[in-house]
């Protein structure tokens, strides 16, 4: 192509122009001198060339820019047309831009969700999500949850992955006293950083050494969000940071945006594994400056999940087979060590190198489910979007059937008719696609808080993955809106309009028209079925009941790791908090209970009166614990069923008493009453009398959770960590400073309480 004419064109058009014209001047001179006159010469001069326009076209043929003429002119004319036509032009580019702006939102978001690996993560395609699967009354249990001990075994036993990594998310308070915060901690094996291509901003990650078995160094390396909120981007290397109850030495910060593989669970700061002991009396777990080698090496436990990266050139079966392997011959030494373990026919253990993204499986998480089925909502909104369009160009095609069927005669090529729609099309749908961007942006803010509430913001701007989708879906709806009126010029009939006029071709259109109504019904119908079907859902988890309110309740959790108190000053700390919460104006009641629904959970081994276990549930539910005072029932709102409900009688030195969910006494003891019933903790235990029949409470999931739970008086099991639940007449999220306040004022030392609203608890 002559670059020339293609960024200078007016000159070399102007240049063409005046050699044509000098060619024509010698040609008309020379038939001057034969004796004609000047008309005729020039006439008869011009026709010897055969046209200047031709010729002017067969040049720029030569120089390989007629399609940038042709294109120019399409645009200019196209550009005429909207003119003429704005409110067309505006319906178009709204329908198109709301259509793809659903699509785009949607996009961002489940590639986040599914399909995007973490940043800075080294070869995605080798590394994988692990997950055990044992074979338990009758039924497989999948679960990505696994002991330590289990982890040691499988990175001791397998062969064909280069890295196993262990990895878990705790909540734990971060500084002390009134800059204390409950934060996401990421408790890492020290390998995790290996599978990443990521450097620390300032310091170092933590070496093997420092993630030694039953040594772990109280070290830290600090996200880069909280590195900004807490010390402002300064040099903060070497200095000291509460993590729980363990003074840690920050070594370094990450780099911004990196989150490890939790992506919707962004954590403020990473501590070694070998750092952190599971201490299950404490709420949230805590730091210890020497960890119990007990609580690494105790094979019940399950806490942590693992990371594993194949080694190049291994495939995923061969992989699978090999954790398998490993996993069957940890289970056979765990057998040997434990009494009563089924066998491995019974058992069936095996591995399952999943993908990274833990929305998708070994089985799509009810999250990940409902994503994609928004995502098949938007993909109809959009189809309805590009139906309308098209019997919006459909019309605007059938009012200009005569003026394209004149340019035929005239002339003009069907495919040059059809360049000029495709190209008004494009001009259209451009602007959509900017419309659809913004509208984007707006909509993965909402859909971010449904689908990721934890996870960092989600923008469209700055991801180029979605801004390429958001082409490539406009490119689409422009085919799509372009098929109709495309087909129309191709089908225009000279002979029927100029015998018939517009009758036959009108009868044709209005049939297409039709189509495309009949079409837009058809997916409107689908979609107002599925958007019911949606609301239908969403009221139906909205009846479900949890068993227990959430708006008026806040969680009252005193720090108890910050100090070292005596059991006994623990007792006497819990009550004096108790006695307090109750004089704070607008507090209805409060009281006393060790754990909460959907954070932490605590059981203990039972046995019947026969001296059977009753330890496992059916599914692998098992049975939660609740020591909770008198008041506790009101003040959460669980409903007492039957029987009684726990009183200050039921103290140390009386009748050991307990409460049992509905569930739970429907399985232990059907067809009988449960009232009067008893069990035990231990087989030389004393009998606990059933005195009362709570309604179940969802703990862990809003649809399969079986709701089997016992509550135990305060004053017969006092927990060593106990908490506080506070009803709050009215919005218990605007109460919650002013009772933080009010209780801080009875924390002695470093001791600090933190509050939390249910609300917050529940996920919002």
């Amino acid at each position: 192509m002559n670059l020339r004419a293609l960024f200078r064109r007016s000159e070399v058009e102007q240049e063409l122009d005046d050699e044509l014209r000098f060619h024509i001047a010698r040609e008309t001179e020379k038939l001057m001198r034969q004796g004609l006159s000047p008309d005729e010469a020039e006439l008869r001069a011009r026709r010897a060339f055969g046209g200047v326009e031709r010729i002017k076209d067969d040049t720029r043929d030569a120089r390989g820019t007629a399609w940038i003429d042709a294109l120019i002119h399409d645009v200019r004319y196209a550009m005429r047309g909207i003119r003429r036509r704005p409110g067309f032009a505006v319906a178009v580019v709204v329908t198109l831009g709301l259509g793809l702006g659903a699509n785009v939102a949607m996009f961002a978001i489940v590639d986040r969700l599914l399909f995007r690996p973490p940043a800075f993560l080294k070869d995605p395609a080798l590394v994988h999500r692990v997950y055990l699967t044992q074979r338990a009354d009758g039924t497989d249990a999948t679960t990505a949850d696994m002991t330590y001990t289990r982890y040691r075994d499988l990175v001791r036993w397998s062969t064909t992955f280069s890295t196993l990594a262990a990895f878990d998310t705790r909540q734990l308070t971060i500084g002390r006293s009134e800059e204390a915060r409950l934060m996401d901690v990421g408790v890492v094996s020290a390998n995790y950083f290996d599978l990443f291509d990521a450097h620390p901003v300032a310091g170092r990650f933590f070496s093997a050494r420092e993630d030694s078995l039953g040594a772990g160094a109280p070290v830290a390396v600090l996200s880069w969000a909280l590195w900004q909120t807490r010390y402002g981007g300064r040099p903060a290397i070497g200095e000291t940071l509460e993590i729980g109850s363990l003074p840690c030495t920050i070594i370094g910060v990450a780099p911004r945006e990196f989150t490890g593989v939790e992506t919707d669970q962004p954590v403020a700061a990473f501590v070694p594994i070998n750092t952190y002991p599971i201490n299950g009396s404490g709420m949230t777990g805590s730091l210890l400056t020497h960890p119990s080698d007990y609580y690494l090496k105790y094979d019940g436990w399950q806490w942590m999940w693992m990371l594993a990266r194949r080694r190049p050139g291994v495939d995923l079966a061969a992989a699978t087979a090999d954790l398998t392997h490993a996993f069957r011959t940890s289970y056979e030494a765990e057998r040997a060590a434990r009494a009563g373990t089924p066998t491995l026919e019974q058992a069936q253990p095996r591995a399952i190198v999943a993908p990274i993204q833990a929305e998708r499986g070994p089985e799509a998480t009810s999250v990940s489910r409902v994503a994609l089925w928004t995502s098949g909502v938007a993909l109809i909104v959009l189809l309805i979007a590009c139906a309308n369009v098209a019997n919006l160009l459909l019309v605007r095609a059938t009012e200009r059937r005569r003026e394209h069927a004149l340019r035929i005669a005239l002339g003009v090529s069907r495919a040059r008719l059809l360049a000029q729609v495709v190209t008004e099309i494009a001009i259209l749908v451009a602007p959509a696609a900017i419309l659809a961007v913004g509208i984007a942006v707006a909509g993965t803010q909402v859909l971010g808080a449904l689908f990721l509430p934890g996870a960092l913001a989600t923008t469209v701007l700055g991801d180029p993955r979605a801004l390429a989708f958001a082409g490539a879906a406009a490119l689409v709806a422009a085919g799509l809106t372009s098929v109709v009126p495309s087909l129309e010029i191709g089908r225009t009939n000279l002979a029927a309009l100029i015998k018939d006029g517009a009758r036959d071709s009108s009868r044709r259109t209005s049939r297409v028209r039709h189509a495309l109504l009949f079409l837009q019904g058809a997916l409107s119908v689908v979609l107002l079925i599925a958007a019911g079907l949606f609301v239908r859902s969403i009221s139906n988890v909205r009846a479900v009941r949890l068993g227990f309110d959430v708006d008026p309740v806040l969680f009252v959790r005193p720090a108890w790791e910050a100090a070292k108190l005596s059991d006994t000053a623990r007792v006497e700390l819990s009550r004096r908090l108790l006695d307090d919460a109750r004089t704070i104006p607008g507090v209805s009641s409060a009281a006393l209970g060790e754990t909460v629904p959907f954070t932490l959970t605590l059981a203990e081994d039972l046995f019947r009166v026969t001296h059977d276990t009753v330890k496992n549930w059916p599914k692998g539910a098992g049975f939660t614990l609740q020591s909770a005072s008198p008041e506790y029932f009101r003040t959460v709102g669980t409903r007492i069923i039957r029987g009684r409900s726990i009183t200050d009688a039921d103290r140390a030195g009386a009748p050991l008493v307990m409460l049992v969910s509905e569930a739970m006494a429907k399985w232990l003891w059907p067809g009988q009453e449960a009232i009067g019933q008893c069990l035990r903790f231990a087989d030389t235990a004393a009998c606990r009398t059933i005195v009362g029949i709570t309604e179940g409470i969802k703990q862990s999931s809003l649809s399969d959770d079986p709701g089997t739970q016992y509550y135990l008086p305060i004053g017969q099991y006092h927990p060593e960590n106990a908490a506080l639940f506070i009803r709050i007449d009215g919005d218990a999220s605007r109460a919650a400073e002013t009772v933080r306040r009010h209780l801080q004022r009875l924390m002695p030392g470093a001791l600090y309480v933190i509050v939390t609203p249910m609300r917050d608890i529940m996920g919002g």
